[in-house]
């Protein structure tokens, strides 16, 4: 039986089109100088090609196939995080299954917002070190921009589409050296797709599902109180201090959050893996793009990097990587 995971590849695709803050400004009430001022971020990639969740996730997982020897039937586990799917059902995974042509692998999708990436790996891991796959693919993928109120400007000027995708292996290697997620159930702070209940019975009832919302200052209120201190603390129980960490890649909500947790670790920001300013928050693909990202511009051998990611539900969590 396997000790632990190791990353066999890795990639990321976000669609062609670009979205700007002047693109944004000539559909609703903003402006290039607020949201740089309040968000950090300048463009953001949009599906407007039709590309929808599995489309983004099957482009990063072939992507990551590519650069290895390995065969779609090769792969036993397939796990998807998103909380833009194409549907209910089927699942986004077992559509990438199709489309990758993996058919020794079953699928299934994890739904945790932000922290989605967080808690794919996880999963993926326990199911490695038990034995009941070599490979898995673990795939964090959304298409935020089908779920927008475009009249929305506190939430849709935040978000761009993307996808980041891991081949990881059963191996003795121990990348995940320790762990830690946390929920607190509120579905008012960030909510997204909705689906109304009947109250009574007709033939013009149709299903009904809501546009993505947030309340951004209880958003920052909430991270600013929680998060700082779930990092300083989970580090602290693995006898981890924020300096001893060479590098932070936190879930990508907007340049502003990710300063203010750098401030509270006193940590640099050179420590701090960003792509908001030129991806926007793509969600749970944020953090898989980013150790992407990483991976291929830095060299890790004998690194700690901290994986953190925090989201509706309200959701958050932790995973503290030796490479």
């Amino acid at each position: 039986m396997a000790q632990g995971v190791k990353i066999v590849a890795s990639s990321h695709y976000v669609p062609q089109d670009i979205v700007t803050n002047d693109n944004l400004a000539t559909i609703m009430d903003t402006n290039d100088e607020w949201i740089q001022a309040h968000t950090g971020i300048k463009t953001r990639h949009v599906s407007l090609r039709g590309e929808n969740t599995s489309d983004l996730a099957t482009k990063a997982a072939q992507q990551a196939l590519a650069q290895t020897s390995l065969t779609p039937a090769e792969i036993g586990l397939i796990i998807v995080t998103t909380f833009t799917p194409d549907g209910l059902a089927p699942s986004t995974s077992a559509l990438v299954q199709k489309n990758i042509q993996a058919e020794n692998a079953w699928a299934y999708d994890i739904s945790t917002a932000c922290a989605g990436f967080i808690f794919g790996l996880s999963t993926a891991d326990k199911f490695l070190k038990a034995g009941t796959a070599k490979y898995a693919l673990v795939i964090s993928a959304e298409v935020n921009s089908k779920m927008m109120d475009f009249k929305d400007r506190a939430s849709s000027v935040f978000f761009g589409d993307g996808a980041g995708a891991f081949i990881l292996e059963a191996s003795e290697q121990s990348l995940l050296v320790a762990e830690e997620m946390h929920t607190i159930g509120n579905a008012e702070v960030v909510h997204s797709g909705r689906i109304q209940p009947l109250h009574e019975l007709s033939a013009d009832n149709y299903p009904k599902t809501e546009a993505f919302h947030q309340e951004g200052r209880q958003v920052f209120s909430e991270v600013e109180r929680l998060i700082p201190d779930h990092i300083i603390n989970f580090l602290k129980k693995n006898d981890v201090t924020p300096s001893d960490v060479d590098y932070f890649i936190p879930h990508q909500a907007n340049l502003r959050i990710i300063e203010m947790i750098a401030k509270k670790l006193e940590q640099p920001m050179e420590k701090f893996v960003t792509n908001v300013t030129k991806y926007g928050n793509t969600s749970s693909a944020g953090i898989a793009m980013g150790l992407d990202e990483l991976r291929h511009n830095k060299q890790l051998a004998g690194k700690k990097v901290l994986l953190t990611g925090f989201g509706a539900g309200f959701t958050y969590g932790s995973i503290l990587c030796q490479f």
